[in-house]
């Protein structure tokens, strides 16, 4: 199992981001896919999942301000950030569980500034 996540970047308060994550090696189109971030000390906040069918679901973290999506031809899943504040200031992960083991990729950092 691989998820490799990128474009994060440094942006200005009120930017946007579109985060990326390319799975392989299991079976990506009949998995559910979670995107959570970590800021520098802090705990994990999960912010977002998508079903196998495509049905999102958003925490009070970033709803209003995020969108997930996935594309099952390319074995991929984004999240695309929007009115990015201070506090949006983490490291963003892709995750995915298979049997009783979840996976995570390295992250991605995504830094906001005022």
């Amino acid at each position: 199992v691989q998820l490799v996540e990128s474009g994060g970047d440094s942006v200005q308060s009120g930017g946007s981001l579109k985060l990326t994550c390319d799975a392989s090696g299991f079976d990506f189109r009949n998995s559910a896919m979670k995107w959570a971030r970590q800021a520098q000390g802090g705990r994990t906040e999960w912010l977002a999942n998508i079903n196998p069918d495509g049905a999102p679901y958003y925490t009070h973290v970033i709803e209003g301000r995020a969108v997930i999506s996935r594309d099952n031809a390319k074995n991929r899943v984004t999240l695309q950030l929007n009115n990015l504040k201070v506090e949006d200031t983490a490291v963003y992960y892709c995750r995915t569980s298979i049997g009783q083991r979840d996976y995570w990729g390295q992250g991605t950092q995504v830094t906001v500034s005022p």
